[in-house]
C-alpha cells in the first residue's frame, strides 16, 4: 500500500458507482480511484471524466490481481456481494461493499469467518454513520437531551415500478427491505447501541417476488420501534427518537443533500424547537476517508461486519415472519 494514498479499484461500472462512490473516492483525502473493472469500455470512460487516468480492467479477477490496487469497492447486484467480497479478501484486498453486504445472516457469518482468517478489513458501505447529523443524534440521546427514550419511528420510501430495475427483480436480491431496510433498522441500532429483544409484528406486501412495502415493529430495552419501507410510494424519509422530555427528528436522514438538507431538530415540551443544520456534507467522501484511516492508522471503523449482521438479523426476522 502506498504510504500516502490508497489506490482504489471498483468491481463493476454501476450507475451508483459512477455518480456517487466513484466521485467520492476521487474527492476523498488520501484516496485515488485507480481502476474500474467492467466489460464495457464506454462505461469506464464515464469514470475517466472525473478521474483522468483511471485504468480499465476487463474482468473482476484481473482487478483483484492488480498489485497497484490497495482496496476494492463493490457495487455489484446484491446476490453476489458476498461472493466477490470473499474473493477480494482472499486476494489480500480490503473491501468496502455496498449494502446489503449479504442476503442473510448466514452469508455474513461466512464473510466474517473469511475476514478473520485473512486478517483483512471488510465493511458494509453504510455511509450514514459517517455523517455528522447521525453522530450528533447519538450524542444528544446519550446526553439525555430528550430524557428517557420511549419510542423510535422511521420511514423510507420511493417510487420505482420499473420491472427491468434490479430493485424489482427477486433473482438478484431486489425488494425494499434489502435496498433500504438497513437504513430504517440500522440507524436505530447505531444511535441507541441496542439490539432488539423481539419482533412484535410485521406486515409485508409483495409484487412479483419482491417486497414493495414492509411495516414492522420491534421491542427494545425500554422503548418500542416502528418502521416502514416502501418502493411504490412517494419519496419520504424521516426518523424520530421520542423521549419523555423531548423529540429528536432527522428530516433528511438517509439521502442528506439529495432528498433535502441534513437537519437535526430537537423539540421539547415547552414548544421550543432547536434546529442544527449540516450543509454541504458528503457522507460518501467521509466514508472513504474513515475506511482509509482504519487501513492506515488502525482506527476503529464505525460500521464493522458485526454491525451489518445485526441489521440483517432484523431483516431476516421480518422476511421469515411474512413467509
Amino acid at each position: 500500500m502506498s504510504e500516502t494514498v490508497i489506490r482504489w479499484g471498483i468491481l463493476g461500472a454501476a450507475n451508483f458507482a459512477r455518480n456517487h462512490m466513484g466521485p467520492a473516492i476521487h474527492a476523498a483525502r488520501g484516496a485515488k480511484l485507480a481502476a474500474v473493472a467492467s466489460s464495457s469500455a464506454d462505461k469506464v470512460a464515464g469514470f475517466a471524466e472525473f478521474a483522468p487516468g483511471v485504468r480499465h480492467h476487463t474482468s473482476y479477477d484481473d482487478l483483484l490481481a492488480d498489485p497497484e490496487i490497495d482496496a476494492v469497492y463493490i457495487p455489484l447486484p446484491n446476490h453476489i456481494h458476498v461472493e466477490w467480497a470473499i474473493k477480494a479478501l482472499q486476494a489480500g484486498k480490503p473491501v468496502l461493499c455496498e449494502k446489503p453486504i449479504g442476503m442473510d445472516v448466514a452469508q455474513i457469518d461466512r464473510l466474517i469467518a473469511v475476514r478473520d482468517d485473512c486478517g483483512v478489513l471488510a465493511a458494509e458501505a453504510f455511509m450514514i454513520v459517517h455523517h455528522p447529523q447521525w453522530q450528533r443524534a447519538k450524542e444528544l440521546l446519550e446526553a439525555g437531551t430528550i430524557g428517557n427514550l420511549c419510542h423510535v419511528s422511521a420511514a423510507f420510501s420511493y417510487f420505482n415500478n420499473d420491472v427491468d430495475n434490479i430493485r424489482n427483480q427477486a433473482a438478484v436480491g431486489g425488494g425494499g427491505l434489502r435496498d433500504i431496510g438497513c437504513y430504517v433498522l440500522g440507524s436505530v441500532r447505531y444511535v441507541t447501541g441496542q439490539e432488539p429483544q423481539g419482533l412484535d409484528y410485521a406486515r409485508v406486501e409483495f409484487e412479483n417476488g419482491v417486497d414493495v412495502f414492509a411495516d414492522m415493529g420491534f421491542r427494545f430495552d425500554g422503548f418500542t420501534y416502528q418502521g416502514y419501507t416502501a418502493i411504490r410510494m412517494a419519496p419520504r424519509q424521516e426518523v424520530q427518537f421520542h423521549g419523555d422530555k423531548g423529540v429528536i427528528s432527522l428530516t433528511a436522514p438517509f439521502n442528506a443533500g439529495v432528498f433535502d438538507q441534513a437537519e437535526v431538530v430537537v423539540s421539547t415540551p415547552d414548544l421550543t424547537r432547536r434546529v442544527e443544520r449540516f450543509p454541504g456534507v458528503n457522507h460518501y467522501v467521509l466514508q472513504v476517508e474513515a475506511f482509509g484511516r482504519a487501513l492506515k492508522e488502525g482506527s476503529e471503523y464505525a460500521w464493522p461486519l458485526e454491525q451489518a449482521r445485526g441489521t440483517q438479523a432484523m431483516v431476516d426476522q421480518v422476511l421469515a415472519h411474512s413467509a
